[in-house]
């Protein structure tokens, strides 16, 4: 829902969760195996203006408490790779994350090799950069607010172009991406995400765009469907791609959210801090606006 092809967003390193008396130095009898830590959430955030000066990535970090492991921007067509933001990124010890959004662009277009030239130019970018990068592409085309979304553009030629454009990075030598199919939200099991599905050999990750709008919203409502659907295409790690919590869903949701994360093991989450004023689907995702939510989302990550 970034708009984005958004989200946009960026991961913050987590703390470790720690459970169980024997992680507080009690001892358990010799016969009792300690259950086994789960992964650390990586938390993520997309801050406006992070492409111009990592200080708004910072201040995220300085009032969450977390830093960032990962940092999203959003990518128009056909705009060069980010060199100096993605630089920016590692230097804070942190991964950047692009959205690729075909603005413009038609999808048939781009499977037929159309934008090879820029495509091979971004996919040299990438190389020369050297460090890891996620890569996603025409993000939540299973939603009709894109062009090259759902009722406009049939799924196959979605599947063509991804196939496409990854076929070009790897020819190209890129092999520091880790390509993130990324979905938004589905809440009726009627509404499969498989025709979209490009096969396994071209995804490494899931992304999933979703959102906490109304206070009867849980994660269970919010992801659940579409994480079983997901788990039905693969088992690559999962990310919520583009998430936050709104003031209409209250603070209360963001021990749910990250509750519902760890619970359903996924690899992390990207925080869209964002202000918009545009209707319950566009409201304002910031933290630094409400000490409540701010304090929720310390006190879950």
């Amino acid at each position: 829902m970034a708009c984005l092809a958004a989200v946009i967003a960026v991961t913050v390193a987590a703390c470790t969760v720690t459970g169980g008396v024997a992680d507080r130095g009690v001892l358990r009898p010799a016969t009792q195996k300690a259950a086994p830590s789960p992964a650390p959430l990586e938390l993520g955030v997309f801050e406006p203006g992070e492409w111009a000066s990592y200080q708004p990535v910072a201040r995220f970090a300085a009032v969450t408490g977390h830093r960032p492991s990962i940092v999203l921007i959003y990518s128009g067509w056909p705009e060069p790779f980010q060199v100096r933001f993605a630089a920016l990124v590692h230097a804070h010890h942190a991964e950047p994350f692009v959205q690729m959004e075909p603005v413009g662009a038609s999808l048939a277009a781009i499977a037929a090799g159309k934008y090879d030239r820029y495509l091979k130019t971004y996919a040299d970018q990438v190389r020369a950069f050297g460090h890891p990068v996620i890569l996603s592409f025409a993000a939540e085309m299973n939603g009709s607010w894109y062009t090259w979304g759902y009722g406009h553009t049939p799924a196959r030629l979605f599947v063509a172009a991804w196939r496409h454009v990854v076929g070009v990075f790897r020819a190209q030598g890129a092999r520091n991406v880790t390509w993130l199919w990324t979905v938004n939200t589905v809440t009726e099991p009627s509404a499969p995400i498989l025709q979209w599905w490009p096969g396994a050999g071209y995804v490494d990750w899931v992304g999933i765009d979703g959102y906490f709008f109304r206070a009867a919203d849980t994660f269970g409502s919010v992801f659940g469907t579409t994480i079983s659907q997901v788990r039905g295409l693969t088992s690559d790690p999962i990310l919520l791609a583009e998430t936050a919590v709104g003031p209409v869903a209250g603070a209360g949701k963001i021990a749910d959210l990250f509750a519902g994360a760890r619970a359903n093991h996924l690899a992390g989450l990207v925080w869209f801090d964002q202000a918009q004023h545009d209707g319950l689907y566009h409201q304002d995702w910031r933290l630094e606006d409400s000490p409540a939510r701010l304090a929720a989302f310390r006190n879950a990550s």
